[in-house]
């Protein structure tokens, strides 16, 4: 069970992408994502948002949005069924420079490239509704051998 944060950070219609090349290990190995991380103990999400973005890009926020809370079921974890919550947003103000991640490999990506990456694929569900400037949302997704098996938006079922 994990609580996480994840962030896009957004900057001439591109997304500052992470690429998950570097450590051993990793449920999400060869994949891009936003940044973010686990929750330290007294942290609220606000709190871990701005550490982590700072650790993992050198990055200050200025200006965010809270887009959603996504929950993930999935047998990849080292228990028999591991579960996360993750706090989304996504960022169009900061400042400072980038710099390098020991997470892997950061680099912006035109928005309108962004699925064309190896992605989770409930991944392209929550982006395109941050994109869409969705009120909050809630989404559930479940995975089984990496495959996503079944998504819930607002506790709706969605045809995947």
């Amino acid at each position: 069970m994990g609580i996480t944060t994840l962030c896009y950070i957004e900057k001439d219609d591109s997304y500052l992408m992470l690429h998950r090349i570097v450590k051993k290990n990793d449920v999400n190995k060869d994949k891009w994502i936003g940044v973010g991380g686990h929750f330290e103990h007294g942290e609220s999400p606000e709190d871990c948002l701005f550490r982590e973005v700072k650790e993992e890009t050198g990055l200050t926020l200025t200006s965010f949005r809270f887009c959603g809370l996504v929950t993930f079921l999935s047998d990849m974890g080292t228990e028999k069924e591991a579960w996360e919550y993750m706090c989304l947003y996504h960022a169009d103000g900061f400042t400072g420079e980038v710099k390098e991640c020991d997470e892997g490999v950061l680099e912006w990506v035109k928005k309108e490239d962004v699925m064309n990456l190896e992605l989770w694929e409930g991944d392209k569900l929550f982006l395109r509704y941050m994109d869409e400037k969705r009120p909050f949302f809630s989404l559930k997704l479940e995975y089984i051998k990496g495959e996503l098996i079944s998504a819930h938006l607002d506790g709706k079922k969605l045809r995947i």
